[in-house]
This record gives C-alpha cells, sequence and structure tokens, in this order.
C-alpha cells in the first residue's frame, strides 16, 4: 500500500504565482488599444486559457481589429515582459513545494502558458525550483486537455492516477480530473465542485507534507 503520491504538479498562473493582477493588466492595456473596456468578466471568461482562445475572445471584443493570432501573440510578448520583473508566489507555494522535495516527492510545473512566459517567471522565482517544466508549447494539447499532465506522469516514471494535481482553473480542473489525477484545487474566481478525486481548499498555506500524507489516505480509503 503505498503511503503518499508518485508525484505532485503545480499549476503556475494563479496558483504558484500570483500573476493573475499582471494578466488583468496585460488584458486590459491591450484591448484599450482597440477601445474596449476590459471587465472581471472577461477575466474570468479567459481564465485559465489556452491563449488561442484568449486572443480569440479579444479578436471579437475588438470589432475584429486584428487577428486572433495577433492578439495571442502581443498578449504573450506583454505578459512575459512582466513577468521578468515581476513574479510573486502565492501564500504557502514555495513553502510547499519545498517541503515536499524535501521528503523525496517527485514535482513538477506543469503550465497552459507557453515556454516564453514559463521561463519568464522560473527566471525570477528560481529555474531551480523544479526539476522540470510543461508549458504549451511541449504538447500538442494543452489544457484542458490531459497531455501536459500525462506527460508530466512519463517525466518521472509514475502512474498518473497515483499522481496529485494543484490547480486553479476550471480549465486546469478539467485537464487534471480527466488525466485520472487526484486533484486540490485553489479556486480563483470560480466555483470548484469537491468530489471522490477532487478536494477543495482556500490556499496553499492549508498545505504540508503531513497533511497531505492525511489526505493521501482518505482519498484511497474513499476508492
Amino acid at each position: 500500500m503505498k503511503s503518499f503520491f508518485d508525484a505532485v504538479f503545480f499549476d503556475m498562473d494563479g496558483l504558484l504565482v500570483d500573476s493573475e493582477p499582471e494578466w488583468l493588466k496585460s488584458e486590459t492595456e491591450l484591448t484599450a488599444a482597440y477601445g474596449y473596456e476590459w471587465t472581471s468578466a472577461d477575466q474570468v471568461a479567459c481564465l485559465g486559457g489556452p491563449l488561442s482562445k484568449v486572443g480569440q475572445y479579444m479578436h471579437d471584443k475588438c470589432n475584429q481589429a486584428e487577428s486572433a493570432e495577433f492578439f495571442t501573440a502581443t498578449l504573450v510578448q506583454m505578459q512575459a515582459q512582466r513577468m521578468r520583473s515581476h513574479t510573486p508566489f502565492m501564500p504557502g507555494a514555495f513553502e510547499l513545494v519545498k517541503e515536499l522535495q524535501k521528503n523525496g516527492v517527485k514535482t513538477g510545473l506543469v503550465s497552459a502558458s507557453p515556454r516564453i512566459i514559463v521561463d519568464a517567471v522560473l527566471d525570477n522565482v528560481g529555474v531551480s525550483l523544479f526539476p522540470f517544466s510543461i508549458s504549451s508549447d511541449d504538447v500538442v494539447r494543452t489544457k484542458p486537455h490531459p497531455d501536459a499532465y500525462l506527460k508530466a506522469a512519463l517525466l518521472t516514471n509514475s502512474e498518473i492516477s497515483h499522481c496529485l494535481v494543484f490547480e486553479d482553473s476550471l480549465t486546469g480542473v478539467e485537464a487534471a480530473t480527466s488525466s485520472g489525477a487526484w486533484l486540490i484545487a485553489v479556486p480563483h474566481l470560480v466555483i470548484v465542485e469537491p468530489s471522490a478525486r477532487v478536494r477543495v481548499i482556500e490556499s496553499l498555506e492549508q498545505m504540508t507534507y503531513e497533511t497531505l500524507q492525511r489526505l493521501h489516505a482518505d482519498f484511497t480509503a474513499a476508492i
């Protein structure tokens, strides 16, 4: 009987780092140039990507002034620049990652953002924080498809059904649950319903290696 998860994977935007305010600035600035006032409802609609969907959304809201591809590419460049200079951790995130690694747990960063943004974040928070990272450029289908989490399981030589994922968006939740992993959701601006394989918390500050040991026991006892 396993006593802990095979590996633990972390989403990036809004989960590991507090980047959503920076995304909001980029989205607001970009669409304002085309006469559109970006709202909190727009932010929720685009939360978690994929960025191609965000570009299409902006294209529609800005009266098709530019192509969807233009909006996507411009947003990526703006956000990468912001992340190079300002990338705060979410409360409890750094401490949890380091505690898990100290206890020999395999970890990885799994993001729906493109490689340029993932690398910009890692340049700030520390490129050695995770043994590997997966961006949207590293899989054929990004979130909400499960491919990135399935790849993370392969990279750690783990069974995805024995892995734990931390996510904050509905897109990420769908990717994690469809992969077959266990999930702890830390929702941001959205509602996530708990289930047999899903738990919902308010902050990563609630999590430690010991609490995850107990949670693993609860999860496995329920199946």
